[in-house]
């Protein structure tokens, strides 16, 4: 007789999970039970497997109620609308519909419920102007009412009630749990916290006999609400049905058609007589075919077919690109022979779900293509997948000690100092007993990195749908709920090295007249000069390898060709080096006769890469190999392993088999545990091998820009502003290759940093506190009206005020004029009015001006730097020219090598570091430099030297330790470190 249920999805309101509320429910002795959650239906199908498996009947519901103008749910009792309760799953259908089109059009939701012919509608009151309610509509009565419905108006339209106690929370910690949530979303301490504010404190648990009992008096309403709960049914299907079936609108077609464009696809790829390609090709289509995946491939090749005849570059990487028919369709670049993929990994027939695809495409593209998906394949069945944002840790006793009114002072020492108990205020013990309580509790809906759904029937049969701010609707459960209902996502992701490449690709054209094959990958990965920049890790700005860390790693095994790549491509990632094994590698890889096979399966599965286990599928070889799990057992432990489901029962029944397994082929226990050990602490992090495979091929790309086309390429990364390091750096590495740099000007700068033969413009985008609108306006006159003559013809023609002026002439952008700042100070003041208007049309005639002679004012000898280091953030000249005191260092970077073992001086400029802490939960780190000559060195400071002698920021230091060597990469162990003081700002 529970027409209503609210589980913690009603956000910041409901303090139970699907599973908690169905277990209570069950401990009630309910036996039937609506979940009707607040403009959500996040946890509608977690709700209906739990029933399920606790033998409750599910029925579907919403708790509709008032949004705010962007979108977001009121949720105080006055904002109460009414319950839709579905009868079937059309009614599902209606419901959803209904709170999706409030979402997408911003519009309130109506107050009286629309006719919806296939579900129940409860008010908590018959609706202002409505007469009489339809057959489907009725009125709830609380628990706490049912003595005062004698003298209510109500009692004459007991045909037209039904029971509404809701639930909402456990029990007395439950009720407090929700007010203190409901001042969190609030935004309110305690103390202000009203009853409207809060759900009613009767919406416990009451067992049906109970309900019976209060509502005695009033048999009617309890037949009426048992005869509306026996007519709804709730069922929701988890099948790959759910997706959409087919491409061509029909299964046979599918399947001819994809025959076709993989095996012409595959004679272009290979030719005509590479009889492998050919059999691995027809091989996977019949695996394709049976397991109904046809539709999931053609759709990804309409998806890259649209990119490309919009002129977009993308990178196909996951799982999906250890298949040939993939490469075949040219939606990746990775060979699967060349690179010995092992395509049953992914598509087996005991494979439920297709290979992951995840198609990149560069930052500014990515919502062109997304848009192209949700109208070629309709609103109705299009949607993105949402993420849940949590409550955690830190993050909830800071909101905790808000509502309780603690100064943040008291908050910092909790959140810092937990256990110093003794020196807490006395509230901590309840920020800490609820917070516990509350950690997990999902607190809004994001939207997923770029996950899209296509389902067959409409999506309002599976969910509700909530407009994002970036104009696209997101599904309400996540990549693990659609996983659940069997759905089947596209990855349609941005990154911003997709920019770099095809920004530079257009520099060259436009700077040097040339066309740049980009996608002849092939010759790219054999060129000379490209692997020879790969081996010494001059990498800055190239994809994925041009972090400090990625750098020293690709010099200490001497990477120069594609497949090592791609191995260094994973065994960076924390997983590997966790387990010790990135460290094992690059010794390996240095002397491979050093070492012996953990076990003979390791050599024969895992020889490529010296008996180390470096991808997502190494995982999968071992445990079935070694443990002899099934190949989809095999699959589903990799599964888990690489995501957040390492507590499910699947994964305990799996491990327990994993050792049972091991003891019955008599392995001593010590070896068993090991590779279990090195199986768990490196999954989590692991790349599969197509996935490095294709960063790859991107990073090969990106370094055969670097170098061929160093001063484009350059641009290209400094204008997408996404690399590993600030800005100053990739114009440090332009001027390295032979730019001449030069500062913002209006004459030459765009808005973007521009390249003009072997000058290089810096951005207006780049000085602090300028315009945009006026930067983009100062390029467009100029291209409209011709270059701008004088400082009084610019304020003629362009709209300033005096702040924006002052700017650009600090940054020197009038420096054409041949006059010095001062100088064009002092005119400004005579010919900028920004009180008189411009004219619509530039004058006729220009009039003359008085001339007037100025003192002689010259410019400090560094004021100009100090300018750039306040607009800019970095000065364009020489940092170590700055330095008050001339300081000697004893090498340079490039004579670290001849200098091992010896304590030296080294000057450098700050460039990066990386905080580490290590396992007694010392802080340590990591340092990235320049020398006086521009090369690069590292440091390590461990944590006695770091605590000495801390990192202070930007600016030059002379650095004082011990050059050490690993596998003959140099770096300085940090004894001692001292900022070095600039010359006096002259400017004050």
């Amino acid at each position: 007789m529970h027409l209503s249920a609210h589980t913690y999805f009603s956000l910041k309101y409901g303090t139970l999970s699907a599973e908690q509320l169905v277990k209570e429910a069950a401990d009630a002795g309910i036996k039937t039970l609506t979940i009707t959650d607040i403009n959500n239906t996040s946890c509608s199908y977690a709700f209906y497997q739990a029933c399920l498996k606790r033998g409750l009947k599910p029925v579907y519901g919403i708790d509709f109620r008032q949004m705010k103008e962007d979108g977001s749910t009121k949720v105080d009792q006055s904002d109460f609308l009414y319950l839709g309760i579905a009868k079937n799953e059309e009614g599902i259908r209606e419901l959803n519909a209904l709170l999706t089109k409030a979402s997408l059009h911003k519009e309130p939701l109506p107050a009286v419920a629309p006719e919806l012919e296939n579900c129940f509608i409860v008010y908590r009151k018959i609706p202002k102007g409505i007469k009489m309610l339809r057959p489907n509509e009725f009125v709830g009565v609380r628990p706490t009412e049912v003595n005062k419905l004698y003298h209510s108006y109500l009692k004459d339209f007991q045909d037209k009630l039904v029971i509404y106690s809701p639930i909402t929370f456990k029990d007395d910690d439950g009720w407090k749990t929700h007010k203190l949530l409901r001042c969190i979303d609030l935004n309110i301490v305690i103390g202000k916290l009203e009853p409207k504010h809060c759900a009613n404190s009767s919406e416990f648990f009451y067992s049906p006999d109970k309900l019976t009992v209060l509502f005695s008096q009033y048999p009617k309403i309890i037949e009426n609400t048992e005869r509306l709960l026996s007519q709804c049914s709730f069922s929701m299907e988890s099948s790959k049905r759910n997706n959409r079936l087919t491409f061509t609108g029909s299964v046979d077609d599918d399947a001819t058609l994809l025959d076709k464009l993989a095996i012409n696809g595959c004679v272009r790829r290979y030719g005509h007589r590479n009889r492998k390609a050919m059999e691995r090709t027809k091989k996977e289509l019949r695996v394709i075919k049976k397991l109904g995946f046809s539709p999931y491939f053609l759709i990804t090749w309409d998806i890259i077919r649209y990119a490309h005849t919009a002129g977009y570059h993308h990178v196909g990487r996951g799982s999906g690109a250890n298949s040939i028919v993939a490469y075949n369709l040219y939606i990746t670049d990775v060979d699967p022979l060349e690179l010995d993929l092992y395509f049953e990994r992914f598509i087996n027939p005991h494979r439920s779900s297709p290979p992951d695809f995840d198609i990149d495409f560069s930052w500014d593209e990515r919502d062109d293509v997304t848009d192209y998906i949700f109208k070629r394949y309709g609103k109705e069945h299009t949607a993105l997948l949402a993420t849940y944002n949590t409550f955690k840790g830190k993050s909830i006793i800071r909101e905790l000690g808000k509502v309780l009114g603690l100064p943040k002072a008291d908050v910092d020492l909790i959140v810092n100092h937990p256990t110093a108990t003794h020196k807490h205020h006395p509230y901590a013990k309840h920020i800490f007993k609820y917070g516990k309580l509350i950690e997990g509790f999902p607190n809004y809906l994001s939207i997923h990195a770029g996950g899209i759904l296509i389902s067959e029937r409409p999506i309002h049969y599976h969910t509700a749908l909530q407009m994002m701010p970036k104009g696209f609707p997101i599904t309400h459960f996540d990549m693990y709920g659609a996983e659940d209902l069997h759905f089947h996502k596209y990855d349609v992701l941005s990154q911003r090295g997709l920019g770099h490449i095809k920004d530079a690709v257009t520099l060259i054209a436009q700077n040097q007249g040339k066309a740049v094959d980009i996608h002849n990958v092939r010759a790219i990965k054999e060129d000379t000069k490209v692997r020879q920049k790969l081996k010494e890790g001059h990498c800055i700005g190239c994809f994925y390898i041009e972090s400090p860390a990625m750098r020293g790693l690709l010099n200490k095994l001497k990477c120069d060709n594609y497949i090592h790549l791609v191995a260094a491509s994973s065994i960076i990632r924390p997983g590997v080096a966790k387990s010790g094994m990135m460290r094992e590698y690059i010794q390996r890889s240095h002397d491979p006769e050093s070492f012996t096979y953990i076990h003979p399966i390791f050599e024969k599965h895992l020889g490529e890469t010296y008996g180390v286990m470096v991808y997502q599928e190494d995982v999968m070889k071992i445990v079935h190999h070694f443990a002899g799990l099934d190949l989809d057992e095999s699959d589903v432990l990799r599964r888990i392993m690489t995501g957040k489901r390492k507590n499910s029962d699947t994964f305990r029944k799996l491990e327990e088999k994993y050792f049972r397994n091991c003891k019955e082929r008599g392995y001593p226990d010590a070896l068993s545990h090991e590779v279990w050990r090195q199986i768990a602490s490196f999954s989590g992090y692991s790349f599969c091998k197509a996935h490095s495979a294709s960063f790859a091929v991107e990073s090969f790309q990106s370094l055969y820009l670097k170098t061929y086309y160093p001063l484009e390429f350059m641009v290209a990364v400094i204008n997408n502003f996404g690399g590993f390091y600030r800005t100053e750096n990739y114009v440090h590495e332009a001027r390295m290759a032979g730019a001449n740099i030069e500062a913002p000007c209006i004459n030459h700068s765009d808005y973007l940093t521009d390249i003009q033969g072997s000058d290089i413009y810096i951005g207006f985008v780049h000085i602090a506190d300028l315009e945009k609108k006026l930067a983009i306006r100062i390029v467009q006159e100029r291209h409209d009206n011709g270059p701008y003559q004088s400082l009084q013809e610019f304020v003629s023609r362009i709209n300033i005020s005096k702040e924006q002026l002052e700017i650009l002439i600090r940054i020197s952008a009038f420096r054409f004029t041949g006059l010095n700042k001062y100088e064009l100070m002092w005119e400004k003041n005579a010919v900028h009015n920004p009180t008189v208007k411009l004219a619509a049309n530039p004058a006729l005639f220009t009039s003359e001006t008085d001339t007037f002679v100025l003192p002689q004012l010259e410019e400090g000898k560094h004021e100009q730097a100090f300018d750039e280091i306040e607009l800019l953030g970095f000065p364009l000249c020489s940092p170590f020219e700055l330095l008050k005191t001339k300081r000697k260092e004893d090498i340079l970077a490039n004579q670290m090598t001849n200098a091992v073992g010896k304590t030296v001086k080294m000057l450098g400029y700050y460039v990066t570091r990386k905080p580490v802490t290590t396992v007694n939960k010392k802080l340590m780190g990591f340092g990235t430099w320049l020398d006086r000559n521009g090369l690069y060195f590292d440091t390590t400071h461990f944590p006695s030297a770091l605590a000495k002698y801390p990192f202070k920021g930007k600016g030059c230091y002379m650095i004082t330790g011990k050059i050490v060597t690993d596998f003959g990469f140099p770096s300085m162990d940090v004894i001692k470190m001292e900022k070095l003081p600039y010359v006096s700002d002259e400017r004050y």
